[in-house]
């Protein structure tokens, strides 16, 4: 089966966080709790791929309070933490949503992750991923975890069902009636944009932080 083939029957999109929506390294304050850095460009393909359908989850082996926030602010309520074990925890959750492994896209980035990527519809990983998964996986992202990876997953998924570009226009034609309507040129957030951006706005930068209790 091709790989378009495989990412038109996706339903259910499931994420590792650490090295895969984060970049795998974790700021320990002084006081107990920690820090994760999440790309923008992620959670915006985040929230179009729930805008399209598609169901989209966390699937963790650590607690984190940055995770359940991060969620929150996507949308995201699909969220398991501090599982011990993946593989029993996606069983419980395609069977829940009456789903099949074929419909079932992953994208991990380290050996615990094996037994659901050898499950799911459609393995993936980000380009740093340790050398055992990528060499076992259907695709490779050519971004790294917490640097457009999960993007281009949810692009390639959109692609391949031909909703991508509905939504490319749909945002085109956004900019075209704002700019018919602010004859200053005035840019205005769409809700989608503004979901995204949570609270980043008060941050540095493009990108979020977010506070975590220590495991």
């Amino acid at each position: 089966m091709s790989l378009t083939t495989k990412a038109a029957h996706i339903r259910l999109l499931l994420f590792d966080v650490d090295g895969v929506l984060t970049d795998g390294r974790i700021l320990l304050h002084a006081d107990g709790t920690e820090s994760k850095q999440f790309e923008i460009k992620d959670g915006t393909g985040i929230v179009l791929a729930q805008r399209a359908g598609l169901t989209v989850g966390f699937l963790s082996a650590r607690m984190s309070a940055a995770t359940h926030q991060r969620a929150t602010q996507l949308g995201v309520t699909l969220v398991h933490q501090g599982v011990s074990s993946k593989i029993e925890t996606y069983g419980q959750i395609v069977d829940a949503l009456l789903l099949e492994d074929e419909q079932v896209a992953y994208m991990g980035d380290d050996i615990v992750d094996l037994p659901v990527l050898a499950r799911v519809g459609l393995a993936t990983a980000p380009s740093d991923a340790a050398p055992d998964v990528r060499s076992r996986v259907h695709w490779v992202s050519q971004a790294g975890g917490g640097a457009g990876a999960a993007r281009e997953l949810v692009e390639l998924i959109l692609r391949a069902q031909n909703k991508w570009e509905s939504l490319v226009a749909e945002y085109e034609f956004q900019r075209y009636e704002t700019e018919r309507h602010e004859p200053q040129g005035r840019s205005v957030l769409d809700m989608t944009e503004r979901s995204v951006r949570g609270s980043s706005e008060r941050e540095r930068g493009e990108r979020g932080w977010g506070p975590a209790r220590s495991e």
